[in-house]
């Protein structure tokens, strides 16, 4: 029998960042205080692994910050906090994200002796122009040249990118994804960008500068980059910020957050592929689509929202799903 899987999350907010991004504020995406310390590492583990049934094997991942533009030596504290559950086979493995410009063969060296076997690089974008406005501080050349020394050097590689950010355009993230597909990473997480209370985007969105990415923007622009990364065979493991009590409560002021924003680029997805299955000449019918089981919801959309833009745009009588053994996005339209 294959062991379970789980995460045993540890935040490090702002750690090693060596440069202040215009919608950056770990602290309050991630809902941690402070970057952990090695104590700290070792109570998440105990922790996670006091909540978990036996069979499970979990790998620890470090979120937030630059893991690897942090000192050297801070690097391998907070590693060697996991050595002894890693050698005692209580850790599957480790993951963690960096910059792309915090990566070099020594750095993966020193990763590969503790354990990782995930790196997840935050590129954002690969528009040079959207990262000089965003003060990333690194350039698309930087990001390339990274996420494939990571796959050279054997670790599994995430990329992720941001959507709607200064100076951005559908255009560019749509470019973005194509060069992500090309790099071949073994997944993308796509966060479209939110306005954080506080944050330098904050002020430029006050002072009107800067346009939100709203929600219906994240929305069509995600299931556009969703295809791209499907057709390349790449999964789509994170769409949108993990929802958090702060977030949740006021500080995501303006912009694409939404707490079930991956239902509703699923429901826009399916939404394209029924529509693609009418015409002009269904007017005034009632029509029947399948869909497999444990998607009428996703196809129905949010509040039955696709039917409604369905009988709308072709003044349908009424749209009705079943539930069939089909693949997944799969939408078949029933003639009775």
């Amino acid at each position: 029998m294959t062991p379970r899987r789980s995460i045993i999350p540890v935040f490090v907010p702002h750690l090693g960042c060596p440069h202040q991004c215009v919608f950056c504020d770990q602290r309050r995406i991630s809902g941690a205080l402070r970057p952990a310390r090695p104590e700290d590492v070792v109570r998440a583990i105990e922790e996670g692994l006091a909540r978990l049934k036996p069979d499970t094997v979990p790998t620890l991942a470090f979120y937030g910050g630059s893991f690897t533009a942090i000192p050297p030596e801070e690097q391998k504290a907070l590693l060697g906090a996991a050595r002894p559950y890693l050698e005692a086979g209580k850790l599957r493995d480790i993951r963690l994200s960096t910059r792309p410009d915090a990566i070099d063969s020594g750095v993966l060296a020193l990763l590969r002796e503790y354990g990782v076997r995930t790196v997840e690089l935050g590129v954002q974008s690969m528009d040079g122009e959207v990262l000089r406005l965003s003060r990333r501080g690194h350039t698309p050349e930087d990001a390339e040249r990274a996420a494939k020394a990571v796959r050279e050097a054997g670790f599994e590689l995430i990329l992720q990118m941001m959507t709607g950010l200064p100076g951005d355009t559908p255009e560019k993230s749509l470019e973005t994804a194509r060069i992500f597909a090309a790099l071949r990473p073994d997944g993308v997480r796509v966060y479209p960008t939110v306005v954080i209370r506080d944050t330098p985007l904050f002020d430029l969105w006050r002072g009107g500068t800067y346009r939100e990415h709203t929600v219906e923007d994240a929305v069509a622009l995600c299931a556009a980059l969703c295809e791209i990364f499907d057709g390349a065979g790449i999964p789509v493991i994170r769409l949108g910020l993990n929802p958090t009590e702060a977030l949740s409560q006021g500080d995501a002021v303006a912009g694409a957050y939404h707490p079930a924003l991956g239902e509703l680029v699923l429901a826009r997805r399916y939404l394209a592929r029924e529509r693609a299955l009418l015409s002009e000449a269904d007017r005034g019918k009632k029509v029947l689509f399948a869909v497999r089981p444990g998607r009428v919801s996703a196809a129905a959309g949010q509040k039955r929202e696709n039917i409604t833009a369905l009988e709308r745009e072709f003044a349908l009588a009424g749209v009705k799903f079943v539930q069939r053994d089909l693949p997944d996005l799969t939408v078949e339209r029933i003639i009775s």
